[in-house]
């Protein structure tokens, strides 16, 4: 159990039957009044995010994260497998619960498994990943105009904006939070 008044942010806890990460929390001593904690709480499960109050002082369950170092191995149908670096353990996750990240994972990766109690809840990317860039049109002659941009498609099916001197077959480094063109790979 963990006190209200001891929230921090990217703490995990149980609540109403489901995992929660703590985006934010916020302590509240109104003038009049109990003193309140105000969170946004992100829902490991489904990924939702919601706004929760709770009154100060009062007990909830620490939901205990484990993560696991994985190796990305190849997709199989539907599902994905990874392997345990350490065990040589492998398993299969259905891609539906992971195809916002799909779109980072290349074969060979080494990634993050989050699990609770023995349920996988997903994948912690990197922050930043290499992608190959397979398709994109050339960059117009003469346009030199700053931030000029063009669509680009990765291995990986992403699809994102580059600047216009980034050509096909370059490797390029991308933001998994945001999604976006980071820089050239070297």
């Amino acid at each position: 159990m963990i006190s209200t008044n001891d929230f921090k942010t990217g703490l995990t806890i149980e609540y109403e039957g489901n995992i929660f990460s703590i985006i934010e929390f916020q302590h509240v001593k109104p003038g009049k009044g109990a003193a309140f904690v105000r969170t946004r709480l992100r829902n490991l499960r489904t990924g939702a995010v919601i706004d929760k109050t709770f009154n100060a002082g009062i007990n909830v369950n620490q939901a205990q994260i484990d993560k696991s170092q994985m190796q990305y191995l190849y997709a199989n149908g539907d599902t994905h497998v990874f392997m345990n670096n350490e065990t040589f353990e492998q398993i299969e996750i259905h891609q539906s619960m992971i195809e916002n990240e799909l779109l980072y994972l290349t074969e060979g990766m080494t990634i993050n498994i989050i699990v609770y109690e023995s349920e996988i809840l997903g994948l912690e990317l990197p922050d930043k990943v290499v992608l190959e860039v397979v398709e994109t049109p050339g960059g117009a002659r003469g346009n030199t105009a700053s931030n000029a941009t063009k669509e680009a498609l990765t291995n990986t099916g992403l699809r994102l904006l580059v600047p216009l001197f980034i050509e096909t077959g370059e490797k390029i480094i991308v933001s998994t939070s945001t999604g976006k063109y980071d820089t050239r790979a070297k």
